[in-house]
C-alpha cells in the first residue's frame, strides 16, 4: 500500500491512517494510546542530525524532536522514508509538534494527536519510544498526557514554558 493512499482504493490518505490503522484509542478525542516506556536516553541527538546526508552518527543515542516545526514536519508527510533509519538509533523522543497558546484548540489538540500517532507507528514496527508532552495553558493539560500511561518515562519539551 503507497503511502499516500488508504485502504479505499483510490482515497487519498489525508490523516495518515496507517499510522493508527492498529491504534487503540483515548474514549474522551480518541488520541492513540501508547504502550508504556521505562526507557532513559543518556544521549540524544537532533533528527536533522539523525537524518542529515554526512555527519556523525550517534547511533547510541535517542533521536529528538526539539527543533522548529518545519525542520521535522517531514516525518508527519513521510513517515515510512525515515522509519529504517530511526530504527538503527536506540529509540525516539516523539515529535514536540507546537502547542501555541494563540493557536486555536482544536490545532492544539491536532498537534498531540500527531505526536502520538507517530508514536503508535513506531511502537508497531519495533522503535523505542518517549513520549513527549507539550502543552500551552490550561486548556490544553488534559489533553497533553492522553494516550500516555500513567508512571512512565515522558519527555518534556519546556521551549516557551521557561522564561529564564
Amino acid at each position: 500500500m503507497s503511502e499516500s493512499y488508504s485502504r479505499k482504493k483510490g482515497c487519498k490518505d489525508v490523516f495518515n491512517e496507517f499510522l493508527v490503522s492498529n491504534a487503540i484509542y483515548t474514549e474522551s478525542i480518541e488520541i492513540p494510546r501508547l504502550a508504556p516506556t521505562f526507557d532513559i536516553p543518556y544521549s540524544v541527538i537532533s533528527f536533522r542530525k539523525a537524518m542529515a546526508k554526512s555527519g556523525r552518527r550517534d547511533y547510541g543515542s535517542w533521536v529528538h524532536f526539539y527543533l522548529h516545526d518545519w525542520e521535522f514536519e517531514s516525518i508527519w508527510r513521510h513517515a515510512k522514508r525515515y522509519l529504517n533509519r530511526l530504527k538503527k538509533y536506540q529509540g525516539v523522543i516523539l515529535p514536540d509538534f507546537s502547542v501555541f497558546r494563540d493557536m486555536p484548540y482544536v490545532m492544539q489538540q491536532w498537534n498531540i494527536y500527531r505526536s502520538r500517532a507517530i508514536g503508535n507507528w513506531l511502537q508497531h514496527n519495533g522503535v523505542r519510544i518517549i513520549p513527549n508532552i507539550r502543552y500551552a495553558d490550561s486548556r490544553t493539560y488534559p489533553v497533553s498526557c492522553l494516550g500516555i500511561e500513567e508512571g512512565c518515562v515522558i519527555a518534556f519539551g519546556s521551549l516557551g514554558n521557561i522564561k529564564n
